[in-house]
């Protein structure tokens, strides 16, 4: 771990900002920035160059400052699960994967929650005195979610759930609430609908963002993503119960719009520049959407805006959608009981869900072949995955130098392809018309060497002792710091072969 790296305990968005500032991957501009186009145009350009995380303490109009950039590299995404920052996007994967197939930890209730330190009704609820910033020229108008989410719960069972869904400023008292059928707040919804009852919902912004993170991660119904949070830190979130809505909400969110969403009252909203470099929701083209009608708004003391600029690949939200996708996938097949799996990852540059590669040791014929298609009928996978590498467990999933020269040597197009289709899709893939997009082909890219095969290809590989030697010798060659032939060695020279006792 670099020297300089603190591993800082986390609970809400204040905390993970004092330890990115602490290990000097937060910058503060204090120069009077518009929140209209010109603050999300300085975080595009920050993160394109791998920029730190931004806070804009002096945002046009308003005296609330705004932070942008939270997780645009696996370091920062290290820092807020309180992990290494050294670990790769698939190594901090696993490490999700691991701790959320152990017990969930249910989260705690609290009196006093630091979030209710002010409370705005009646006359008086205006969610345009927060700065929504403006993102693109072309979106219908500021955005007060797209770092956040949406509670609702369960009119029947009581299951709490926190979608990601992003959210336009209508009015001064209304949100637009972009809820995509089949997502899980839109079955609450529709519960809701049935009963000819109004849904209660709250929109948070600014929280631990392991609770961000959890919100935009693909869970089973009937699991809180409270609970998800718990297990990743390891300890209980800490929560209230709202006297207004009933809603299990989190203590130290910076700001809660909370009211109800009428199923039937809907209204125009977007467009709006998506994590897939392309806008969606063309105002009189794309269908309507409901709306949440404040009927309180609640904010700590100071508040601290949350968003992040979305658009093209590589932002916070590729980022997390390919921790948290490779996770839950990791997750998946580890509970589908699918052996032999070594690394998982679903690249940012993929949007953070269109493709995935997996690494796999073979131990059966068409294991790597089970492997892709296990991947396509997983909870992650079903939605959106447009197709899936499959490579030797020889190659990490994340070492596309490894993966390109094994499409190259090991895969065969006629022999290795697979075409499904029938699968389900987003309403966001632009690759797809505007109304016809429940449905995406998919492609499964086998690149490993069939199990089956008596007679393989003959691998190069470099002399094990030869190796340790130049390891040993490292800086006596004029390199510094430690040999990075260590790591290497297993990858790099033929895999032993244990001899019997009898020498076969």
């Amino acid at each position: 771990m670099n020297a300089r790296t603190e591993v800082r305990p986390i609970d809400d968005l204040r905390s993970y900002i004092a330890a990115l500032e602490a290990n000097g991957q937060l910058h503060r501009i204090k120069s009077e920035v518009d929140w209209k186009f010109e603050l999300s145009h300085v975080a595009n350009v920050n993160e394109e160059q791998r920029g730190p995380a931004l806070m804009f303490e002096n945002v046009k109009d308003y005296d609330i400052p705004v932070f942008t950039s939270a997780f645009t590299t696996p370091q920062r995404m290290a820092i807020s699960l309180e992990q290494d920052p050294s670990l790769s996007m698939s190594q901090l994967s696993k490490k999700w994967m691991q701790l959320t197939t152990q017990k969930m930890v249910k989260p705690v209730f609290v009196d006093n929650p630091p979030v209710m330190e002010n409370v705005i009704e009646g006359d008086a609820v205006d969610i345009t005195k927060f700065p929504s910033p403006w993102f693109y020229p072309d979106d219908g108008g500021p955005f007060f979610v797209t770092s956040g989410f949406l509670v609702t719960n369960d009119p029947d069972t009581g299951w709490t759930n926190l979608g990601t869904y992003r959210s336009q400023v209508l009015g001064k008292d209304i949100l637009g609430s972009q809820i995509i059928k089949g997502k899980h707040g839109d079955m609450h919804m529709k519960k809701y609908a049935e009963r000819g009852e109004l849904m209660p919902a709250a929109y948070v912004v600014g929280c631990d963002p392991v609770l961000f993170l959890a919100s935009s991660t693909m869970v089973s119904a009937n699991v809180d993503e409270y609970d998800i949070a718990g297990s990743l830190r390891g300890r209980a979130v800490q929560v209230f119960k709202s006297d207004l809505t009933g809603l299990t909400l989190p203590a130290g969110a910076e700001i809660i719009a909370e009211g109800f969403i009428d199923p039937n009252e809907l209204m125009e909203e977007g467009p709006f520049g998506e994590y897939t470099g392309y806008y969606s929701g063309n105002k009189g083209k794309d269908y309507p959407k409901p709306v949440l009608r404040i009927k309180r708004i609640l904010h700590r003391n100071k508040p601290v805006m949350w968003a992040t600029t979305v658009g093209k690949p590589i932002n916070d939200i590729h980022m997390i959608q390919s921790l948290n996708r490779t996770a839950t996938l990791w997750h998946d097949l580890e509970t589908m009981k699918v052996p032999g799996i070594q690394s998982v990852y679903t690249p940012p540059e993929a949007c953070g869900r269109f493709w995935v590669v997996v690494s796999v040791k073979q131990m059966y014929p068409g294991h790597s072949n089970h492997v892709g298609n296990a991947v396509i009928a997983s909870t992650t996978g079903h939605y959106g995955v447009k197709g899936v590498i499959t490579v030797d467990h020889d190659i990490a999933a994340d070492d596309w130098d490894r993966i390109w020269w094994a499409l190259a040597t090991r895969f065969d197009p006629k022999r290795c392809t697979q075409i499904i289709d029938r699968g389900r899709s987003t309403p966001l893939n632009p690759a797809t018309p505007m109304d016809a997009r429940d449905i995406t082909s998919r492609v499964i890219l086998d690149a490993c060497t069939p199990y089956e095969w008596t007679n393989k290809p003959k691998e190069i590989f470099m002399d094990r002792a030869v190796l340790q030697k130049v390891s040993s010798r490292w800086n006596e060659y004029g390199f510094k710091g430690a040999s990075p032939v260590a790591d290497m060695i297993d990858r790099l020279t033929r895999p032993e072969v244990k001899k019997t006792a009898g020498g076969k």
